[in-house]
């Protein structure tokens, strides 16, 4: 897909347009997909801790979640996208952190700042590593320029880039989520999502299995190279090394195996009703009826079955 100069081959990465294709990524465009009728199937669920924070600058006085209210927070919107994960994911890092002090969306001031450059678009280069870096490194652009020219008061801050920007700009740390229980960290990343064209899995099932075996494979390789991990991670992110402990946590090299397990299902529920209602999809659908658990139990065998051979 980060070969194509065609936006739209692109942009199936959050609406899994492209036939025959595989995605793994945040959940987000994954469960967006779906709700808007694509066939697709969840292969698995994985859970990487992500950096989730409320920034602000030293001088506006906000040092805890409660002097956020009647506060202006920085709410990204990007006009020209169908499904726009990053504001999805402020929103609801805004909404976690409130209701931990008893607080709602409803008692802030939320800034809507538009974008036009679409996902797609934006920094479009064909490379051999197939990076999207330069992309990824400018989530945190437009809210972070606001907040220093003093139109917000503060801004949400998600994983690597968010605790970068934390350091850029010596931003006070009004909240952090490191700690708190599974259910208020749930947002695009936590749980991230293994999808695949229903088709796909349907005409060619032992492929899909295939592929699964090698995510497998580079989970464990993962586990037994944590510092070839850490580049291979700081790379596809535009990130230095410095910041991943923070950003998604030191044993993150250790947690990239994926499951079906029932508690990940109850948390993309909780997702799944976030994003419908605040709008971000228009129709329900029943996870457990998406989920086919068949392909990373028949990979795992395959895998198994190697090994022993």
């Amino acid at each position: 897909m980060r070969h194509s100069q065609d936006p739209k081959i692109r942009e199936s990465h959050y609406t899994h347009t492209l036939d025959n294709s595989l995605r793994q990524g945040g959940n987000a465009p994954a469960l967006f997909a779906r709700s808007e009728g694509k066939d697709t199937i969840l292969l698995g669920l994985h859970w990487v801790p992500q950096y989730q924070s409320i920034l602000s600058l030293r001088e506006s006085g906000i040092t805890k979640v409660n002097h956020l209210k009647g506060r202006r927070l920085a709410l990204p919107r990007r006009i020209n996208d169908a499904i726009d994960f990053w504001r999805a994911t402020a929103l609801q890092g805004y909404h976690n952190a409130l209701a931990l002090a008893g607080l709602e969306l409803s008692d802030v001031e939320l800034v809507d700042l538009p974008i036009e450059m679409s996902y797609v678009h934006e920094d479009v280069e064909i490379t051999d590593a197939l990076t999207p870096a330069s992309r990824s490194i400018k989530f945190h652009t437009r809210e972070m320029t606001a907040l220093l020219k003093g139109e917000v008061d503060a801004m949400f801050g998600y994983s690597v880039w968010g605790a970068a920007v934390r350091g850029q700009i010596s931003a006070v740390e009004v909240f952090a989520f490191d700690g708190v229980p599974m259910e208020q960290q749930i947002n695009n990343g936590a749980p991230e999502t293994l999808t695949v064209s229903g088709g796909l899995l349907r005409d060619h099932p032992e492929l899909v299995e295939r592929y699964i075996v090698q995510l497998i494979m580079a989970a464990d390789w993962a586990k037994q190279n944590k510092d070839a991990a850490r580049r291979t991670v700081a790379i596809e992110t535009g990130s230095a090394e410095y910041w991943l402990d923070k950003g998604c946590g030191a044993d993150f090299a250790d947690r990239l195996h994926f499951s079906l397990d029932q508690s990940l299902i109850n948390a993309l529920n909780v997702r799944k009703k976030f994003l419908l209602d605040h709008g971000f999809m228009r129709q329900d659908f029943d996870i457990t009826d998406w989920a086919d658990p068949r392909p990373l139990t028949n990979a795992m065998k395959r895998l198994q079955s190697q090994r022993t051979a």
